[in-house]
């Protein structure tokens, strides 16, 4: 049953809720002395006031409750025993939390009326450590938020709000920790995440707005705003955001403007009018539906927040949602126009001769650099797969990945046989992944324990195409795991749009009779998918299909088949993107070659074999290369150096060729 709380947020009249003011601010005004505080020790620890002077707290709930606010925070922004721990008050976490929902539930029950019912938020804070920069571990700071969200609970609270964020993989925790609690209870209650952007334009860690949404989107939770940080002038492009694309109720909670130093002290100048007239545009034009006040917004700010509650209605939002991925910085789209989604292939151990000897060297900056490559060749998401025999998986994807995510501009798809790896990567990863792969192979529970690694850690999963029968070679075969994934993961709760089917390219390069049918199968299994599976994502890894041959021959046979791939409904590839050719640059023979090999057009007289593309293909690339000779280059002028890169993609030398033309033609 819907909680009353949520009734009157999803009420047919939209109507505008409002948070309270500054806890903090509003106690210090009472002039507390130590003694309020239960001594020197734990002067300044807001947080066991609930148990020392309850009445302080009690007062600022009734001033916000006076002045018109229908939710309060409970006095717990702190309330994690990594933040009391500071105050030797680690192990009261849960009774502290407890006591300060029941007051604020106490005082809010003197207000509420049937017709004006008055709501108690869980308040959760970031803390003071950020898991993105390695100062305290995932499991730890799940387990502190999940004693926190206890003590909530069983202090009866209407809705958690995760506030003040500053780094996504501490929402995840936090989230985490908050659903632990509702699995334990049996029952769910509502949730409310406001992450703060700072007045540089970005999360503290450095998540941009739309990687913020992106990695939240996947999450059950109800509304998702802003707070703290700034006042809302500085806010505004980032609510814009939110209300075009946003999933979730918006919230805008900002600062009675930006903090001034005035005698030592903070001050905020932003006067209730002005507060007032900035969220009166944000609700009307932007669809805002939930304000209130962070620091230095006392009652008379909550005061004239109420007044425009009463006669404004929430513009109308019709959110556009575009499925993504998200390293902790920014976002990629799954669908990329008039292309593919590039996945970078480099970084895994189990293909790449260069990755696996890094990795055995345990040369991290090495792997760093090697990404980093990729990104300048073009990849859109990096493929990260660390399952090398004799060496600690787990370890080396938490030191890779926890080392990419801060390096490295793009999101990741963690790849691995073994789930326990996968989660490794996770639990260092703040963006929104991908998780390469899960199937059949070894019956359910596996193809399960990566969905579940996807609901817990917000990401999309690739699915291959094998079953508890081995890999699928036929297309009929290809299909049917595909749609029989498809049903069960939509039936676990994983969106269509967070799938991706790899139906396995395997080699027609081999001469072998039951490979030459490889590639047409493949094509026709993606033409069936992309028909009957409706909002799915279709992924290939590329290179398997020539396996064996001449590099330059592979090179224009995996940029042929990428091509037959894509015009059936592939979206998306694991490449090196620098060593696929347009079709444009590709010889009419070379590509006639190709497509009678895909699809296997032998000719025969009788049983007698007379033209077999395989060979065909053999010979016209037999001992040619992927380069260009560029033995004579140093002898040219930079200027028709830097033409012959352009002209021929090549990426090799161009910085050096571009650091000679800037020293030539300096800007």
């Amino acid at each position: 049953m819907e909680s009353l709380f949520l009734q009157r947020l999803h009420s047919p009249q939209r109507p505008v809720i409002i948070f309270d003011g500054a806890m903090g601010t509003n106690l210090q005004v009472q002039n507390l002395t130590a003694e309020d505080f239960g001594g020197k020790e734990y002067e300044g620890c807001n947080e066991y006031l609930v148990h020392t002077k309850p009445e302080a707290v009690a007062t600022v709930h009734r001033q916000f409750l006076q002045a018109g606010a229908d939710v309060i925070e409970t006095d717990t922004f702190g309330g994690t025993s990594i933040v009391l721990a500071e105050y030797d008050l680690a192990d009261q976490a849960y009774q502290l939390n407890q006591t300060a929902a029941t007051l604020a539930k106490s005082v809010a029950a003197e207000f509420s009326t049937p017709e004006k019912p008055r709501f108690v938020a869980g308040s959760m804070g970031p803390g003071t450590k950020l898991p993105t920069l390695g100062h305290i571990d995932f499991d730890t700071l799940e387990r502190a938020f999940c004693q926190q969200a206890e003590g909530l609970f069983d202090g009866g609270v209407d809705l958690f709000i995760v506030e003040t964020c500053q780094d996504v993989l501490q929402i995840k925790a936090a989230l985490n920790g908050i659903e632990e609690v509702f699995k334990m209870k049996g029952e769910r209650r509502p949730i409310m995440v406001s992450v703060t952007m700072e007045a540089f334009g970005t999360m503290l860690v450095g998540s941009e707005i739309n990687a913020a949404l992106t990695i939240l989107e996947p999450y059950q939770i109800d509304i998702l705003g802003l707070n703290c940080a700034t006042g809302p002038d500085l806010m505004k492009e980032h609510i814009a955001y939110l209300s075009e694309h946003s999933p979730f109720v918006v919230s805008c909670i900002p600062n009675a403007g930006l903090p001034e130093n005035v005698g030592g002290q903070a001050h905020y100048k932003l006067t209730p009018l002005e507060l007032k007239m900035a969220l009166m545009h944000f609700i009307e034009d932007l669809g805002v539906q939930v304000i209130g006040g962070c620091c230095g917004t006392r009652p008379d700010h909550i005061k004239a927040l109420a007044e425009i509650a009463q006669t404004l209605t929430p513009k109308p939002r019709h959110p556009q949602i575009t499925p993504s991925a998200a390293s902790i910085y920014s976002t990629i789209s799954y669908e990329q126009e008039n292309s593919f989604l590039i996945v970078g292939e480099r970084l895994n151990a189990s293909g790449s001769k260069k990755c696996r000897d890094l990795l055995n060297a345990e040369d991290w900056d090495g792997l760093v650099a090697l990404a980093k490559t990729q990104v300048k060749e073009g990849a859109q998401i990096l493929d990260v797969n660390v399952d090398y025999v004799g060496r600690n998986g787990v370890r080396d994807m938490h030191e890779l990945v926890s080392r990419l995510v801060t390096n490295v501009n793009l999101p990741l798809m963690l790849d691995s046989t073994e789930w326990e790896k996968m989660e490794a990567g996770l639990k260092v990863a703040g963006g929104k992944c991908l998780l390469n792969s899960t199937n059949y192979e070894d019956g359910e529970p596996r193809f399960y324990k990566v969905l579940e690694l996807a609901k817990k850690y917000g990401a999309g999963v690739v699915v291959g195409t094998i079953d508890e029968e081995g890999m699928a070679r036929t297309a009929a075969k290809k299909f049917a795991i595909a749609q029989r994934a498809y049903n069960d993961a939509i039936a676990f709760g994983i969106p269509a749009t967070e799938i991706f089917f790899d139906p396995l390219a395997l080699p027609i390069s081999t001469g072998i009779e039951e490979d030459r049918e490889n590639g047409k199968a493949t094509i026709e299994a993606i033409h069936q998918m992309r028909q009957q599976l409706p909002g799915c994502h279709i992924l290939l890894g590329i290179s398997n299909i020539s396996f064996g041959l001449n590099p330059a021959a592979r090179q224009v046979l995996n940029s042929v088949f990428l091509h037959e791939t894509m015009a059936v409904g592939l979206d998306a590839a694991i490449v090196t993107a620098n060593k696929i050719l347009p079709l444009a640059k590709i010889e009419p023979e070379h590509q006639e070659v190709c497509h009678h090999l895909i699809y296997d057009q032998r000719q025969f007289d009788g049983d007698v074999c007379t033209y077999d593309p395989l060979t065909k293909l053999t010979t016209l690339f037999e001992g040619k290369t992927t380069k260009r000779d560029r033995s004579g280059d140093a002898n040219l002028p930079i200027e028709e150096r830097l033409k012959q890169h352009i002209i021929d993609g090549e990426r090799i030398g161009l910085e050096d060729a571009l650091a000679e033309a800037i020293k030539k033609y300096p800007p």
